[in-house]
């Protein structure tokens, strides 16, 4: 079956999301998926993570109390940006402004300020919501923690409105080790949130056909990975109606499994 058509809806029994498992605290918002539609979720990382040494973040000779605010797009930012900032003894002034793409991501800077002491902005994960907070404070000095080969609809926005900001490469992304998977997805529905998770698919399946396959994808740089993949995407956010993946998913098997 071509990729680029629609399969006629079936119900999902199980979903793949490939991150690693969310905390239950309380509870998982897949948890709720799972009760509401009786369905199986597992959570396998389909990248792994690597910081760089702070002797390699030297050479790209950016000094980081030059700048007055810092965005932060995952969590992986934020535990990186500050792995470096304690390895070069550096301390962040009080006066700094955090940009985060969501409320999760702010919230997990607690891990490392003293959060209702900072200036803290963030968005709801629409893209123009975060747009919108950096455009009111264009003046200031941007670090961009991201990783090696970054390519981000955020930069090329600070590009496109002349901002002053540098992008400060910290970590690298690259596929994990699927082979005990034995090329084989064995879900109705896989969930991918980064290109590199888009990239791990081909590398660790060579031979992968979607087929009957859901995929679900998360952000503008994930879709554009698989648009060039030729890959049908089924589920996707953030949309107006969708704006995250959870309700995308929500969605979609309100659709899918309505009992007839």
């Amino acid at each position: 079956m071509n990729n680029s058509q629609q399969p006629a809806l079936k119900p999902v029994k199980s979903i793949l999301i490939s991150q690693p498992k969310p905390p239950e605290i309380p509870k998982s918002p897949y948890q709720d998926l799972v009760e509401k539609y009786k369905i199986k979720i597992d959570f396998r990382q389909f990248i792994q993570v690597r910081g760089l040494a702070a002797k390699d973040f030297r050479k790209q000779r950016i000094n980081i109390l030059d700048y007055t605010a810092v965005i932060f797009t995952s969590r992986n930012a934020i535990d990186h940006f500050f792995r470096i900032c304690e390895e070069l003894r550096i301390r962040m002034p009080e006066m700094t402004k955090y940009f985060c793409v969501t409320e999760a991501i702010a919230v997990y800077l607690q891990k490392y300020i003293q959060y209702r002491k900072r200036k803290v902005f963030y968005g709801a994960g629409k893209e123009t919501e975060l747009f919108d907070l950096l455009k009111k404070h264009l003046t200031e000095k941007f670090i961009f923690p991201c990783t090696v080969n970054h390519k981000d609809v955020y930069t090329e926005y600070l590009k496109n409105n002349n901002a002053d900001f540098v992008e400060a490469m910290m970590y690298e992304t690259v596929a994990a080790d699927l082979t005990d998977m034995k090329g084989k997805i064995g879900y109705d529905m896989i969930v991918l949130f980064t290109p590199t998770g888009v990239a791990s698919l081909f590398q660790n399946f060579p031979d992968f056909e979607q087929g009957d396959l859901r995929i679900g994808c998360m952000g503008g740089a994930t879709l554009k990975a698989m648009e060039e993949q030729h890959l049908r995407i089924d589920v996707k956010a953030p949309t107006p109606e969708s704006p995250s993946i959870i309700m995308a998913i929500d969605n979609y098997l309100a659709k899918a499994n309505k009992k007839k």
